[in-house]
């Protein structure tokens, strides 16, 4: 398993702008290998907002299918010379393998 993280911090009360962004189902949705993305906001965060959307693959394989696909190049080009929202501060984007998964005891 792969997981993609994308951390978004925003001016205070812009949060919901992100998550709704976020939560919109769109091409991304239909690719083979996507597990599920996840949105979630920080609930700590004093002085700003902070968004965090997690995206599990279940390959790498399937991440890289995803990034060669004429749908994810086409958004690029879209969004190309587009400067982000004012209230986007800054935005960090990680990968991670997934080494191992435990499930408590009352996890499905």
């Amino acid at each position: 398993m792969l997981i993609q993280t994308r951390t978004i911090a925003v001016q205070k009360g812009n949060a919901d702008k992100v998550v709704e962004r976020f939560s919109q189902e769109g091409v991304l949705d239909e690719r083979e290998g996507l597990i599920d993305i996840t949105v979630m906001t920080n609930k700590r965060s004093k002085d700003i907002d902070e968004v965090v959307v997690i995206i599990r693959w279940e390959s790498e394989e399937a991440w890289k299918n995803w990034e060669k696909s004429p749908e994810h190049i086409q958004g690029h080009r879209n969004s190309n010379g587009q400067t982000p929202p004012d209230y986007v501060i800054s935005t960090t984007v990680n990968m991670y393998d997934v080494n191992k998964v435990r499930k408590g005891k009352f996890g499905q």
